[in-house]
This record gives C-alpha cells, sequence and structure tokens, in this order.
C-alpha cells in the first residue's frame, strides 16, 4: 500500500499542471480562479481519495469541472460599459499568452483533449472517461486539434 503525501505536496507536484490545462480550457484571464477552486474542491475530497489513486488524473477531472463552472460563470456576467477602468496595475506578459489564445479558437472538445493529454500528460483513456466518450474519439479529438495548432501557431523561434 502507497502511502499519500500530504497535501501540501500535491499542491506543489501538480500545481503548474493544473494551472496550464485551465489556461488552456478557460483561458489566462479566469485560469487562476478555476486553478484555486480545483484545489479547494480537491482538498475537500482528500482525505477520502483512495492512496494508490492517480492523483493527476483526479485533479484534471475536477479542473475541468471547475473550468466549465468558471466558463458559466463568465457567460452570467454583467456586459461590458463602453468606459473602461485604468486598470491599477498593467497585467504582467505570460509566456503562454500566446499558446493559451490558439488553444481558444479550437472546438472546445479539441481544447479539452489537447490540454489534458499534452499539457497534463493524460493517456487518451483517462482523456475519454473525462469528456466523455471512446478513446478513440479523444485520440481523434487531439490529434485533430493539434493539426490545427500547427497550422495556426508558429513553433518555438519561427517568425511570425
Amino acid at each position: 500500500m502507497t502511502a499519500k503525501l500530504p497535501f501540501e505536496a500535491v499542491v506543489r507536484q501538480h500545481g503548474p499542471t493544473v494551472l496550464r490545462v485551465c489556461r488552456a480550457v478557460v483561458g489566462v484571464s479566469d485560469a487562476d480562479d478555476a486553478w484555486s477552486e480545483t484545489f479547494l474542491s480537491a482538498l475537500k475530497a482528500y482525505p477520502d481519495l483512495p492512496a494508490d489513486a492517480n492523483v493527476e488524473a483526479w485533479l484534471v477531472t475536477i479542473a475541468h469541472r471547475r473550468a466549465v463552472d468558471v466558463v458559466r460563470a463568465r457567460a452570467r456576467r454583467a456586459v461590458p460599459t463602453d468606459e473602461v477602468p485604468e486598470a491599477v496595475c498593467p497585467p504582467e506578459p505570460d509566456r503562454d499568452d500566446d499558446l493559451a489564445a490558439a488553444l481558444a479558437q479550437l472546438p472546445e472538445k479539441q481544447r479539452y483533449a489537447v490540454a489534458y493529454h499534452h499539457l497534463a500528460g493524460l493517456p487518451h483513456a483517462e482523456v475519454a472517461a473525462i469528456l466523455g466518450g471512446s478513446t478513440d474519439a479523444a485520440r481523434r479529438a487531439t490529434a485533430d486539434g493539434l493539426a490545427a495548432l500547427r497550422r495556426t501557431y508558429p513553433p518555438t523561434g519561427a517568425p511570425r
């Protein structure tokens, strides 16, 4: 039997992966909210998680659900006004902004499949379980998403 890590160690170990997944699913602006909601939910459920569970897949599943909640909440937000208030301090540029923008252009299922398989490192069978479908459908969505990204997102160091 495997001993469970303290929750703080789980956050340190899997936090960056969950953040990348959240950025891919909901975009950079709402990723922090989805990440926080993911780990708040995980903290509550962690004591009941079996010691031999795939923690990363479990966290990505929670992140998927929280990301969907964030997208739904975003849809309920008030309509922006014509005047934009001055920002207190400008947001810092993020090296993943351009990738997040390219991912945002993908159809939802492809975006999720690419994020869960390539950013979280989950096998296609687990991606299929999260998205609800077959392993072949998850593999196809991932391949189609990557093909679309290759057409629109330049490789590192390539001129734009």
